[in-house]
């Protein structure tokens, strides 16, 4: 409940709905925004494997906290200084939180299900964390229209500080689960034992996981072993790499979700109905992410052509929007179709990759685990910042609706790749 909880506070605010507009409303054009976007990306990117190597080695609620904080501090930068330079160091902050918490929350849930011996539940508990987000960003996109008419985006703003703050609060009360497996488990007596989640055992030396040095030792020696192990384990073991590579796909495909408000805008939808539109999307990824404890039994092929699918949806959506531009008489209902064949598309994407995710939390084998799924995190990171340059450019020529369109292309190439790297289900999760 209080992973649920957390996930939930983290989203409940307004701001995130309206961020992009605040943006233009301040004078920035769409490669100034995409420029923050792309700022917000580096941070993370530079600092999600040296974080979850930090999470394997310190207390991980200690840094959930300190990643609610800074949320805190950037939504305050953010109404206090609205400007470039004020927003710049806003994304900052807030790509150091999410470095933070990327692989660090979920080690920590995985880790706690390990000692009550649940496993298995994994997915489904997941997918209520993500879908209490994502039921937390419907909420902050409708409490946007109100606020946003009756105070404009000041009152957004302090809205945001304040759940913000409520977040930090719930933040404090999250379990110190224990690691299913640390570097301190291993002593001199058995120099070549690998620590390792149970259910997954490992001769050493067979090639599926890396050795971890043994006996205890001080604190930045144990940050470099689970950053050396971690590193090492996602790229040596095939199905840990396979799944590392499809959920970064998944989940760095999804960076077009900062630009719907701006498709919508585009279309010529006006500002009090942007959030409302937007909403949609959050809906079906709502939906998606509800429903991930009973795909988590499909097979790789049946999730491959249902991310298909949805991919098909998604180009269509984009485009049918695009055709409200041309039609201003048309424009609630071009949007509204389109933006519900959006978060359909978007559903069955968020879905896959919660899917994904737990599959790789199976996979994983050896006791760097937030650093493993911080590599995953990283590498999404990546594909975020080729999504960005890529509307910053495309845009330049093209509209908004096509450029989205194009990106739905990449979610067909993704679908053709799910069947060999998503790694099957462990036999941990069959015997839970």
């Amino acid at each position: 409940m209080r992973a649920v909880l957390f996930k939930g506070s983290r989203d409940l605010i307004p701001l995130y709905a309206l961020y992009a507009l605040l943006f233009a409303e301040h004078g920035l054009n769409t490669a100034q925004i995409s420029s923050l976007l792309a700022l917000w990306s580096i941070t993370a990117f530079v600092l999600e494997v040296p974080s979850g190597a930090w999470a394997d080695t310190v207390s991980r609620r200690g840094l959930l906290i300190l990643s609610g904080a800074l949320v805190l501090g950037a939504f305050t930068l953010w109404t206090v200084a609205p400007s470039y330079l004020g927003f710049a160091i806003g994304f900052v902050l807030w790509g150091v939180s999410s470095a933070l918490e990327s692989g660090t929350f979920e080690a920590l849930i995985y880790d706690d299900l390990v000692a009550r011996g649940e496993p298995a539940a994994y997915p489904r508990i997941m997918g209520y964390a993500r879908a209490a987000a994502e039921g937390a960003v419907v909420v902050a996109i409708l409490a946007a229209t109100p606020l946003y008419a009756w105070g404009g985006y000041a009152l957004v703003g302090w809205s945001s500080v304040a759940i913000a703050a409520l977040h930090v609060l719930v933040a404090v009360s999250l379990p110190s689960a224990p690691r299913a497996a640390s570097v301190d488990d291993l002593t001199d007596d058995a120099p070549d034992a690998v620590a390792t989640v149970p259910g997954h055992p490992v001769v050493p030396g067979d090639g599926r996981a890396p050795v971890v040095a043994a006996g205890r030792s001080g604190v930045l020696t144990r940050y470099v072993t689970m950053l050396r192990t971690g590193v090492g384990e996602a790229i040596r073991v095939r199905r840990v790499r396979n799944g590392v590579l499809l959920g970064a796909l998944l989940f760095g495909i999804t960076a077009y979700d900062e630009y719907f408000a701006l498709l919508a805008q585009s279309a010529g939808a006006p500002t009090v109905v942007v959030p409302l539109l937007v909403g949609l999307t959050v809906v079906g990824s709502l939906t998606g992410s509800l429903l991930a404890g009973r795909t988590a039994r499909l097979s790789a092929r049946t999730i491959a052509a249902a991310v298909a699918v949805g991919g098909a949806l998604f180009i269509g959506g984009a485009l049918i929007s695009g055709l409200a531009t041309d039609r201003p008489d048309a424009v609630y209902l071009l949007t509204g179709i389109g933006f519900t064949a959006i978060g359909i598309g978007y559903g069955v994407v968020l879905n896959a990759e919660v899917v994904a995710e737990s599959r790789l939390q199976d996979a994983i084998e050896g006791p760097a685990r937030a650093t493993v799924t911080s590599v995953s995190g990283l590498l999404s990171e990546v594909v975020s910042l080729v999504i960005f340059g890529f509307v910053a450019l495309a845009t330049i020529q093209l509209s908004m609706a096509t450029t989205l369109a194009l990106l739905g292309l990449v979610m067909l190439a993704i679908a053709a790749l799910t069947p060999a790297w998503l790694p099957r289900r462990a036999e941990v999760t069959e015997q839970a």
